[in-house]
């Protein structure tokens, strides 16, 4: 799993929901979090679009493995 997602959008997002400080560790656990979770839903995606005998992954293909 690659880990070279970069770290300022993650503060962004740490920022915009109220957050005045945030560790570089947590930081660096959100993004390993997040990275973990869309290989999850990639995954499912994936399998759904071989399931429909599709070589496309569609915004439905996402929207029913983020259920």
């Amino acid at each position: 799993m690659t880990r070279e997602f970069p770290l300022a959008p993650l503060e962004r997002i740490f920022k915009d929901v109220g957050a005045s400080r945030v560790s570089q560790k947590a930081t660096e656990h959100l993004r390993d979090s997040m990275l973990e979770k869309g290989e999850e839903i990639a995954r499912k995606a994936i399998a759904a679009s071989k399931h429909a005998k599709r070589v496309t992954i569609k915004s439905s293909d996402i929207k029913m493995a983020c259920k």
